[in-house]
């Protein structure tokens, strides 16, 4: 990308800064604050109590249900911690298409850009992997305000090419970091359907609270194309001239139904799902996006 300063419109970021970005799910980290962890430690909140074993921290021994009982118990608590958010954007050569403005790519990234803004902003970690047919650049996971700096060159510096190719890098992401937290999928979802389900099914097993923003462009889901066209694919070799009018009923009934199969997908994988136009306002996309989440009930 040869401009950076679209990754970070002041304006978007003003009118979304505000919101909290919490975990519906469970999350780890290792500072204190707003989001829970399930690890347990010496915090303020008394959780639970369970038989000593040999090796227990004599200091954790509930002394007084001793003294009734006679026998030990370890005092467990529940500690605040923050979000350990991973940001996986999609630089594969199909990102790089675009019919307005911005490419599905300059969205994906400036879409990432903030949230990592936002992020920051309450403290929590973040980190960005930068995938194609495999990862390309990995950041690593920060709190400090300034490491946005290190998010945005990774984002700036990446050209769209290759194929996509995701689930080993779901894989890769998920046995990265045992710990769990959120991860923030930004792609066009281009890819084999089976192991896009598998990969993401990796990551919730692992405890992750995984969301997944579906970038595409107003073409693709409207293919209002007219007159001769010369199509080309973006991630291969082949090339159809044609007259669009006559391919737009099937087209749309394929696309329908792929993007039913998502949907699904995500549904049945416990992934929160946002499809998002790359020519909707990009502080009007996630806000929606982050109200929906706030107003959702945390599964116990």
């Amino acid at each position: 990308m040869s401009d950076t300063k679209v990754l970070l419109n002041p304006a978007a970021i003003k009118r979304i800064g505000r919101l909290e970005l919490r975990a519906r799910h469970i999350v780890d980290g290792f500072l204190s604050g707003m989001h829970r962890s399930p690890y347990f430690g010496q915090s303020v909140e008394f959780r639970q109590h369970r038989q000593y074993v040999p090796g227990d921290d004599l200091r954790n021994v509930d002394w007084k249900v001793w003294a009734k009982q006679d026998r030990l118990y370890i005092k467990q608590y529940e500690e605040d911690a923050n979000l350990r958010c991973t940001l996986l954007v999609d630089v594969s050569a199909s990102m790089s298409y675009g019919s307005g403005p911005l490419s599905k790519y300059e969205y994906a990234a400036s879409a990432a850009a903030a949230l990592a803004y936002l992020l920051l902003k309450q403290q929590d970690a973040v980190s960005c992997v930068t995938f194609a047919d495999a990862i390309r650049a990995r950041v690593p996971s920060r709190t400090r305000r300034t490491h946005l700096d290190a998010v945005v060159a990774a984002l700036a510096e990446q050209s769209p090419n290759e194929k996509t190719s995701l689930f080993d890098v779901l894989r890769d992401v998920a046995e990265h970091d045992p710990r769990r937290g959120m991860v923030v999928l930004l792609s066009d979802l281009f890819v084999e359907r089976d192991g896009l389900f598998k990969g993401l099914g990796q990551l919730r097993q692992r405890g992750h609270d995984v969301l997944v923003l579906h970038v595409l462009d107003d073409d693709e889901l409207d293919f209002t194309f007219t007159g001769p066209t010369r199509f080309e694919e973006l991630e291969g070799a082949a090339v159809l001239n044609c007259n669009p009018r006559a391919l737009r009923e099937g087209y749309m009934e394929a696309l329908g139904g792929y993007l039913t199969e998502i949907r699904r997908g995500c549904s049945r994988g416990a992934v929160d799902y946002r499809q998002v136009r790359t020519s909707e306002p990009l502080d009007a996309a996630l806000a929606a996006f982050l109200a929906s989440r706030a107003n959702r009930r945390r599964p116990a």
